[in-house]
């Protein structure tokens, strides 16, 4: 037959040869995607759907744009406000005096001890301040003489260079170069600008400990090693948020070159440090030079703590700079890191007690702390 009554039901629809079905049709409801025949149930589940892509999207957006987030630390004009130097560098700070707060097994002595004949643990002449743990008594048994020194005057912002000639070591040490208000931490804060113990084969650890509200867990530029993000003294047993720099940023690699000079820029923007070696110091931090330093200039910090999730000016407040060298206590005294990190023999406490000659590489000594002010 033929025409267009010719009889099709040869021509019934075929398999789809790559196995897709065809979609259901029905003359009178039509295909079955066709929103106009959804049920409500379906309706609400499609409109769920995209508002979870659309939140999900939003909070992408706004995830990535604060992980992104970082300080401009703009270009400030810096003026040379204090000098720390000379046969007159000790009488700018007090003395602490007693057992440490800390549990170390020291003695800290004022000012007549320290400074007589008989000790003679701080001491300065025009060129260089020392500052040392006694290696004279031979029967320490309830802990060896040490200095701890806080500045007179407080801080609350500033750019602090540190020309440092000798860092302390040795089974048992426990020294910082810090800035901290005292009678008032953990709220205003502390910031550990050079920190370490015992042999300090692990270089320089900087770190940060405040009030609750101040995490170092967004961008940063550095070249140190992060060691934890919350500077929260209540987490992590107060360890803070450390950054820890290489071998030779600390101990007797750093004093074989000479030393070098470590920066601290602490602004609203953040807080940074960068160490110089020797050899490469910046010419606007030269000694001698009153030109304004320009930390912009001297690429990426050995430690940068930003203040993109972290209210800097709130949570550090009236800070004094202060120079201690403990001995063993709740870092230092650690078998963990006393025997096993550092392979000291016997127990902390007992090393300190009768071992005065090793303490012979256990001293500061700086040719001068400058302090510069942000006009």
């Amino acid at each position: 037959m033929s025409g267009r009554h010719a009889d099709r039901s040869h021509l019934k629809a075929q398999p789809d040869p790559y196995g897709a079905e065809p979609p259901s049709y029905n003359q009178s409801t039509g295909l079955r995607w066709d929103p106009r025949n959804w049920t409500r149930g379906v309706i609400v589940g499609v409109v769920v759907g995209a508002v979870v892509i659309l939140v999900a999207i939003v909070v992408g957006a706004v995830l990535g744009t604060r992980a992104n987030e970082y300080p401009s630390y703009s270009k400030l004009a810096y003026s040379l406000q204090d000098t720390y130097s000379g046969t007159s560098f000790f009488d700018n700070f007090d003395y602490f005096t007693g057992y440490d707060p800390s549990s170390g097994f020291v003695h800290y002595v004022d000012a007549q001890v320290a400074t007589s004949t008989q000790y003679n643990l701080t001491y300065a002449s025009s060129s260089s301040a020392v500052l040392r743990v006694d290696t004279t008594d031979t029967n320490a048994n309830t802990g060896r003489y040490s200095v701890r020194i806080s500045s007179k005057k407080q801080y609350n912002s500033g750019l602090f260079v540190f020309d440092i000639l000798n860092t302390p070591y040795g089974c048992s040490t426990w020294p910082a170069l810090w800035l901290t208000d005292p009678p008032n931490w953990p709220a205003h804060g502390e910031i550990d600008v050079v920190e370490a113990v015992n042999g300090a084969t692990a270089g320089n650890q900087m770190t940060l400990h405040t009030s609750n509200g101040c995490k170092m867990d967004r961008k940063r530029k550095e070249t140190g090693t992060v060691l934890t993000k919350n500077c929260w003294n209540g987490t992590d047993s107060n360890a803070g948020c450390g950054v820890q720099g290489p071998q030779d940023t600390y101990g007797a690699a750093l004093n074989s070159n000479g030393g070098g000079i470590y920066a601290m820029e602490w602004r609203s923007d953040g807080i940074r440090v960068w160490l110089f070696p020797r050899t490469s110091i910046p010419t606007d931090l030269a000694s001698g030079n009153d030109a304004s330093p320009d930390p912009s200039s001297w690429g990426t910090a050995l430690a940068d703590f930003p203040s993109t999730d972290c209210d800097i000016s709130s949570h550090f407040i009236n800070q004094s700079i202060i120079a201690n060298i403990d001995l063993c206590g709740t870092w230092a005294g650690q078998t963990s890191v006393y025997n096993t990190q550092d392979g000291c023999p016997g127990t902390c406490t007992e090393f300190v007690t009768s071992n005065a000659t090793a303490f012979k590489t256990a001293y500061w000594e700086w040719a001068s702390w400058r302090v510069y002010s942000a006009s």
